[in-house]
């Protein structure tokens, strides 16, 4: 379903057995907000690891350089909300690997940091 919305993005994430969610990253103008649904997940920021269940959430202001995904190290699938913005210019910083990524019109393109262009493998 669209609803017109251009600012933010809701995200249903299901999380597999063993996945992570993204590398670890911070945003230099996005806040992001997740609200756990079903299942636990372990959040992992600078200050560490944290489980999380259903009914918990965790918000990552803009600009804030803390690292921060979601693992699931459990043997059920994890369900989780994620909520963004969508500002034109944003960056991703990913702390653990040679990757960032600047948001352009369609997508979000990535660049070692040195700013080669990434290409995947």
């Amino acid at each position: 379903m669209q609803l017109g919305l251009r600012n933010f993005g809701v995200n249903l994430v299901h999380l597999a057995p063993g996945a992570h969610s993204s590398e670890r990253h911070w945003h230099e103008r996005q806040d992001e907000f997740i609200y756990v649904l079903e299942g636990e997940v372990t959040l992992v920021t600078d200050a560490g690891a944290h489980v999380m269940g259903p009914g918990m959430c965790a918000g990552f202001p803009a600009g804030r350089p803390d690292g921060h995904h979601l693992i699931n190290r459990t043997d059920a699938i994890a369900v989780y909300l994620e909520v963004g913005d969508r500002l034109p210019g944003e960056r991703v910083h990913y702390p653990d690997a040679d990757l960032a990524g600047r948001a352009s019109n369609p997508a979000t393109r990535f660049f070692h940091k040195d700013g080669t262009p990434y290409e995947p493998a």
